[in-house]
């Protein structure tokens, strides 16, 4: 009976565990099939949203395409009813000897190499002399010009025409539909443009008719497409064509298709986004591969059609293979996310036991590479609000916790930046790494000069240095309006310069290689400074990606990082860095990573705006002068419609900035100019102070006593305080000996939410 009971205690254990054991099999399960329903519901969001946005897209670019064709075709119309209009004048001068009205044809199409032919077609008898019909016409053929006279019996009767007829009854201009005219050597595709001549009693005296090739229509049209298998029609008011693609570019049939399905009524049309044109989907001829036609009227008389059509397999093409490839690496990477789970099962129980030996250690460790990382820039992109500047940051440790630096920041519409790396590795790196940083943003809070930053750095880093541990340390001042970079190196690997403008356009910095800080407290650093232009790029690293090895320990080396930058030149910071890590772990392979690996990657993108208000003043170092500073910035503030109270604070601002220039750039006794001028391009109102007088720095005056009431303050004794807390940045440069003090303020100001 015992062994009986425990033998049942045994068999329900050995069932209880197999249901603990399926469950979790099933839990994993579960956990995977809701991982894959959360992911493909992100993917699909993506998806129908990057749909939405390319359909937005092509609205956009064939609403561009047509506007932009109109206008060109508008202008070679133009260009022939201005050709007709400057002739009228010769023709009524010379009409009363019809021998000369072939002179005056032959005037009109002379200086006019889009005119293909013109004709006079006079009304019955004008000249008796003539006979009942008279047309005098000229055409080109070639390299000549042929001359003849088309009326008379047996002839052109002209007056059965219905341009003639037409404009017999109403006698305003008008063009024609388009038509082949056959010569002796070719057949040419024509449009006409007809005008009435009158005589003084507004009697129609003959028909001018100007002869306009449609193969210049035709070019300009079918120049470029908005994609590379779009094509373009021109169609008259009733929807003949009247140019037409190449029949190599397109079939035949879709081109039918199309005039079909715009003549068509009953067909389904709608509006597009911006409710400026009309579009139709249909299926093509060619491939079955769905398209869109966009069409709109030209404004204006003649109204012809602009079309424009595209397909959806190269729109949405690449948007669908990618759908395609995710949903494919998706199931792929579910694939090893079961085979993980399965390993990790079997192999729980010793990375547990694992886990609590290491806890201790590693928790003081994650909590020094918390406070390190909490140490360097995190938010990227870190000035949303600005559209000069982008900038994007890594430091990768080779230990838990590393000795590499990157920092920066904007004060004064000035981008301060470092890079450093300290000798060793590891926890003392690590500590010294946190100095340095400490010491380097105090050190740059007041100071704009990246030599004397440097300088400061080494000095306090020497102190107390017994176990001789040094910094390789690069610091860059970038003047954001004008491009002007300071910069001073201290032993630090030289940066690249990617610039799209130069020959070469991947370059070394120019660097002094200096002293590393923390060697001797006497030595003197020097500074140097370049010019950025728009859309430059600079790219710093410290010795931990030359020197990347792999498994034959080959390093990585300085060739690799320029030909990287090269192959990425047009790429932003944060893709620049990515692409420079992927070819590292090519290069590298399974090498264990030998030391920190740290980027930063800042491009300058500094854009010229144009100002809708551009007005300057110029005055002198004369405190009288302060009303007529007034009234100009009052008359600014006045043109934006600026509320009062932050018109104010803009005065008092300004004028704090003028006299103390006033006060400080110019000794006692001395007469100079003050020049002031006001920018706004409807984001920001800029006011730029600038003079010839002695360095002068406003931005390092004491703060003003902000105790005494504004009546009982004197004139430019708000000081600093007053200039930094009214306007949203201010910034000083002194260029080729000219101080140049910049105020700007946002307006109209954002709402907080």
């Amino acid at each position: 009976m015992y062994f009986c009971i425990q033998q049942q205690q045994k068999e329900m254990g050995n069932f209880l565990t197999n249901i603990s054991r399926s469950f979790k099999g099933h839990k994993n399960v579960v956990i995977i099939i809701m991982v894959a329903l959360v992911v493909e519901l992100i993917s699909a969001t993506q998806y129908y949203y990057a749909h939405n946005l390319l359909e937005k897209e092509m609205d956009s670019r064939a609403e561009g395409e047509l506007s932009i064709k109109a206008v060109l075709i508008k202008g070679i119309l133009n260009m022939a009813e201005n050709t007709m209009k400057e002739h009228i004048w010769d023709f009524k001068r010379n009409i009363s000897h019809p021998d000369s009205m072939f002179a005056a044809t032959e005037r009109t199409i002379e200086n006019s190499p889009q005119v293909k032919g013109f004709c006079l077609a006079f009304v019955p008898y004008y000249y008796p002399e003539k006979g009942q019909l008279f047309e005098p016409y000229i055409y080109k053929e070639g390299n000549n010009k042929i001359l003849k006279q088309l009326g008379g019996e047996n002839k052109h009767d002209y007056t059965q025409h219905p341009a003639f007829q037409r404009m017999e009854k109403e006698k305003i201009p008008f063009w024609s539909d388009p038509y082949d005219y056959v010569t002796s050597n070719s057949v040419s595709s024509l449009i006409t443009f007809s005008y009435p001549l009158l005589d003084n009693k507004n009697n129609l005296v003959a028909v001018c008719g100007l002869d306009l090739s449609l193969e210049q229509i035709g070019d300009t049209l079918n120049y470029r497409h908005i994609y590379p298998s779009s094509f373009n029609l021109l169609l008259t008011e009733s929807g003949k064509i009247i140019s037409r693609p190449s029949s190599h570019h397109v079939k035949y049939g879709d081109i039918e298709q199309v005039v079909r399905l715009i003549n068509d009524s009953t067909v389904k049309r709608e509006t597009s986004k911006s409710g400026r044109t009309k579009y139709i989907e249909f299926e093509s001829e060619k491939d079955k591969d769905n398209g869109v036609i966009y069409f709109a009227n030209m404004k204006g008389k003649p109204k012809w059609q602009v079309v424009v059509v595209s397909y959806e397999k190269e729109i949405y093409g690449k948007l669908y293979w990618m759908r395609i490839n995710l949903l494919f690496l998706l199931l792929l990477a579910f694939g090893f996310l079961w085979y993980i789970i399965q390993k990790y099962a079997k192999n729980e129980k010793k990375l547990h036991q694992a886990n609590i030996k290491q806890e201790l250690i590693s928790s003081e460790l994650r909590i020094a590479q918390a406070i390190q990382k909490n140490m360097l820039p995190k938010k990227y992109p870190p000035f949303p609000e600005r559209d000069d500047i982008n900038i994007y940051g890594s430091l990768v440790p080779a230990k838990e916790v590393g000795g590499d630096i990157f920092d920066f920041f904007l004060r004064d519409e000035k981008l301060f930046f470092c890079i450093g790396d300290v000798s060793g590795k590891g926890v003392p790196s690590a500590i010294v790494m946190a100095e340095i940083h400490s010491k380097f943003r105090m050190a740059s809070a007041h100071e704009n000069d990246p030599a004397h930053i440097m300088q400061t750095l080494n000095t306090s880093s020497c102190e107390g240095n017994d176990t001789n541990i040094f910094v390789t340390f690069f610091i860059g001042v970038l003047d954001l309006p004008s491009g002007r970079l300071r910069y001073c190196n201290a032993g630090h690997d030289f940066p690249f310069i990617v610039s799209q403008s130069a020959e070469q356009v991947v370059s070394p910095l120019p660097v002094k290689p200096n002293l590393p800080i923390g060697l001797f407290d006497d030595f003197h650093y020097e500074k140097q400074e370049i010019y950025l232009e728009y859309d430059t790029t600079l790219f710093l690293y410290t010795d931990g990606l030359t020197e990347a090895k792999n498994k034959v320990h080959k390093q990585f080396d300085t060739d690799r990082i320029a030909e990287t930058l090269n192959n990425n030149a047009n790429a932003l910071p944060e893709e620049i860095i990515q692409k420079m890590n992927e070819q590292v772990h090519l290069f590298v392979e399974d090498a264990e990573q030998s030391d920190d690996l740290t980027m930063l990657a800042i491009k300058y993108t500094r854009k010229a705006y144009d100002y809708s208000l551009k007005e300057s003043i110029t005055l002198k170092n004369d405190i009288k002068q302060v009303k007529d500073l007034n009234s100009f910035v009052k008359s600014i503030t006045d043109k934006l419609n600026m509320e009062t109270s932050q018109a104010k604070n803009i005065k008092l601002a300004v004028e704090e900035a003028v006299v103390n220039v006033m006060d400080y750039a110019y000794p006692i006794g001395t007469e100079g100019d003050i020049t002031l001028q006001a920018l706004y391009n409807g984001r920001k109102l800029k006011f730029i102070i600038s003079d010839n007088g002695i360095a002068f720095d406003p931005t390092k005056s004491s703060v003003a006593d902000t105790s005494l009431s504004v009546e009982d303050r004197p004139v430019g004794g708000l000081g600093l305080l007053l200039v930094r807390e009214m306007m949203d940045s201010i910034n000083y440069e002194r260029v080729n000996g000219k101080n140049t003090l910049t105020l700007i303020t946002v307006y109209p100001k954002k709402e907080k939410k």
